[in-house]
């Protein structure tokens, strides 16, 4: 199959409404092939396309990972390299197909869970704090899903380099309420006691807001993620 024609296959995949079905059809075809044509994918408006390009670029990278680790390495350093400002782009889906990436194999994220974590941090003199932060409102957003995806299974190496103090930035932006209730859940992933105060401050936030899991997106409010992550914390 032409890579044009492959490309086309994936973008009609991509649209249908069971993951478990499109990444079975995925796994089909050549992992390595597959990565070239769900780049464009993890960048589309559509958010169902978006979401679904990043948990099929999870799988694929970690089924690439296997057959040749540094082809693995190549895609995150493509990432990473989109979220540069020499890129010339803006790095649209990076932060979110990262953390996937890192969730579905423990070796990418030993290696990579530290850039995930710069974006949120400035450069300054404190331990590790060599930052990259991201500006942009929707580069942000999708930072703290990334890091509350990847908390989900590699709290460990999050939490060697995350400060509490960076995501009570996110926790207080009450200029975008999305990034907040994203922050709380985060947050409440990551058990940051510490932040109690902030996640009180937001129970009551009746924004709402639909965060992606797995092919499923679960409807809440920012008061609802903030009162489930302090139920995690205890």
């Amino acid at each position: 199959m032409s890579s044009r024609a492959l490309k086309k296959r994936i973008e009609q995949l991509l649209q249908e409404r069971n993951l478990g079905q499109v990444i079975s059809q995925l796994n089909s075809f050549p992992a390595k092939d597959l990565v070239h044509a769900l780049f464009t994918g993890i960048c589309r408006e559509d958010s169902h396309v978006r979401w679904f390009a990043i948990s099929s670029m999870g799988i694929t990278v970690d089924r690439l990972a296997a057959q040749d680790f540094e082809e693995a390495r190549i895609v995150m350093r493509r990432l990473l390299w989109s979220l540069n400002d020499e890129s010339g782009g803006i790095g649209w889906g990076a932060p979110e197909t990262m953390a996937e990436i890192m969730y579905c194999n423990r070796q990418l994220a030993e290696e990579y869970s530290h850039m995930l974590v710069s974006y949120s941090q400035e450069d300054g003199e404190e331990a590790f704090q060599d930052g990259n932060f991201l500006e942009h409102p929707l580069l942000q957003r999708g930072l703290m899903w990334g890091i509350g995806r990847l908390a989900g299974r590699h709290a460990d190496l999050l939490l060697a380099r995350l400060h509490q103090e960076d995501m009570r930035y996110y926790l207080t932006r009450e200029q975008d309420p999305e990034l907040q209730g994203l922050a709380a859940w985060a947050s409440g992933n990551l058990l940051m006691s510490a932040l109690k105060p902030e996640l009180s401050n937001l129970v009551s936030g009746s924004y709402p807001i639909s965060v992606y899991l797995d092919g499923y997106w679960r409807e809440m409010t920012v008061g609802q993620l903030a009162t489930e992550a302090l139920e995690k914390i205890g």
